[in-house]
Order: structure tokens, then sequence, then C-alpha cells
């Protein structure tokens, strides 16, 4: 899936050593393009955080994975980049596709099939 939006906020880096040994991480706070914007944190891991280089302010698309784990009982959700490219704007700053009469939807899953077995 893919997330494309403004970098509203870059959270600090965390890090620390866990049973597989060091890991670092970081999150940032993208909002989608289109008449609904919604705000979703992203997180970076390990050379991700360099090689992303994700700076306040800027237009990007997040290639991401959506996974959810379940600790004692209670459900969490990760939404994890795994690709960033930057300078994925609007046409039109400040508006998005869903401007024009398009679809709202921000969220884009490239694994999608359209064929229905009914």
């Amino acid at each position: 899936m893919d997330l494309q939006g403004k970098v509203i906020k870059v959270l600090p880096e965390q890090s620390g050593t866990g049973r597989n040994g060091p890991w670092r991480k970081q999150d940032f706070i993208l909002e989608t393009e289109g008449k609904f914007p919604k705000k979703v944190c992203i997180t970076m891991w390990g050379e991700k955080i360099d090689e992303f280089g994700v700076k306040e302010g800027e237009t990007l698309k997040a290639y991401i994975n959506v996974e959810s784990r379940e600790f004692k009982d209670k459900w969490f959700t990760d939404v994890k980049a795994w690709k960033v490219e930057k300078n994925q704007g609007s046409s039109r700053p400040g508006r998005g596709p869903a401007d024009d009469g398009g679809d709202i939807s921000t969220f884009h899953d490239e694994d999608f099939n359209d064929e229905s077995p009914f």
C-alpha cells in the first residue's frame, strides 16, 4: 500500500537493545491529501531512517506495510515505511485529487485484485 501527503511532524529517534540486538526507529506524521485528509503515524526502522531522510514540510509518497499484533489481550497496529519517494505532491498546492471530484481514498493497495469470485 502507499500513502501520499505532507510530513507535518518528525518525532525524535528512539533506540534501544532487544533480544535481537540494538534497534532504532523514528516516527513521522503524514497528512494525506484530498477532501478528507487524515493524519497517519508512520514508522521507519534502522538504516531506513538515514536512507529516507524525512523532513517536516516535504511532500512524499510512503510505501507501507500495516501489521497488527497481540500483547496481553490487547492489539497494537504498526504502519511501517519500506520505501519513500519525495516530491510527490498534487499539481495544485493544498489540493489533492479528491478536490476534483475523484476518489477520496488516499490508500492504494498494489496487490488488490479487482476480479470478484462471485
